[in-house]
């Protein structure tokens, strides 16, 4: 299915505003991960705007879309997302990380939210997606499940025993989100513990598996289709993206995996964005 030229401006208006608000939010906090999702921030607008069954009005129906950030750490465009979505208001961005606030360093389940998983634990998110996609099939339900995960991730061997259930039990409603920026917060994947091909891996285990430009908006919404129209098995999107996308200081540069950006930084970052 060809991505409409007025959803595809929407995707690109919100992934910039993702990148707008981690960069304004991880600096106001002093702390924060700004890398990961600066880079995410084009394949998960896509699955936000384009795909994701969720919005005010049904987040409690028992037949939404259910979305899983399983490398938890990298919420501030998960926030984001949820904000223009219209989960909550766009200004409580800003508390982000600070004492008492609804969004912590890594996310809260919350209904009230439309947060479904608490994650930060690296491994676990891709085993709720299963065991979510599973009870909707159980219950009859339409429902979608997504999971974001990353290369540095795949190294947990959990991930490996969720695939495998994941393809024992054909849940075609699953699909996995693969953040592949070939960075962690020790370097470069390839040299701290390399996961090699993940499409090769997901296909070994049952998977439909595809590789994909992460930042290509067009690229990512047609493989999402393709994943829907998928009837006997869950489905993994390697997105093969880059660290600190936009902002060219921070670009495939290990040292912003979680480090905030000082003022100075930030406005340079947001003039990048072109809201400097």
């Amino acid at each position: 299915m060809v991505l409409s030229k007025e959803l595809k401006l929407e995707v690109e208006r919100t992934a910039r505003g993702v990148r707008e608000d981690i960069i304004r939010m991880v600096n106001a906090a002093g702390c924060g991960h700004p890398g990961g999702p600066l880079g995410m921030a084009d394949f998960m607008a896509t699955l936000f705007v384009a795909h994701l069954n969720l919005k005010p009005e049904n987040r409690d129906a028992p037949d939404r879309d259910r979305f899983i950030l399983g490398n938890g750490h990298t919420c501030a465009g998960y926030y984001s997302l949820l904000a223009q979505r219209g989960l909550f208001p766009r200004e409580e961005l800003l508390e982000f990380r600070k004492f008492g606030s609804r969004l912590q360093g890594h996310p809260h389940r919350s209904a009230e939210l439309g947060i479904d998983m608490s994650t930060g634990s690296l491994g676990t998110g891709l085993s709720v997606g299963v065991g979510m996609a599973l009870a909707a099939r159980l219950d009859g339900h339409g429902s979608r499940i997504y999971v974001a995960s990353s290369d540095g991730e795949s190294q947990e061997g959990q991930i490996w025993e969720a695939a495998t259930a994941a393809a024992h039990y054909g849940l075609a409603n699953l699909t996995v989100l693969v953040d592949f920026n070939n960075v962690q917060i020790d370097g470069h994947m390839r040299d701290v513990m390399d996961v090699r091909d993940l499409r090769e891996k997901y296909t070994a285990f049952g998977w439909h598996a595809m590789d994909v430009d992460g930042h290509d908006v067009e690229a990512i919404h047609q493989a999402l289709c393709d994943a829907k129209t998928e009837s006997e098995r869950p489905s993994a999107l390697i997105c093969h993206t880059v660290i600190g996308k936009g902002v060219s200081f921070m670009e495939d540069q290990p040292g912003w995996h979680g480090v905030a950006p000082d003022n100075e930084q930030a406005a340079a970052a947001l003039a990048e964005l072109g809201t400097g």
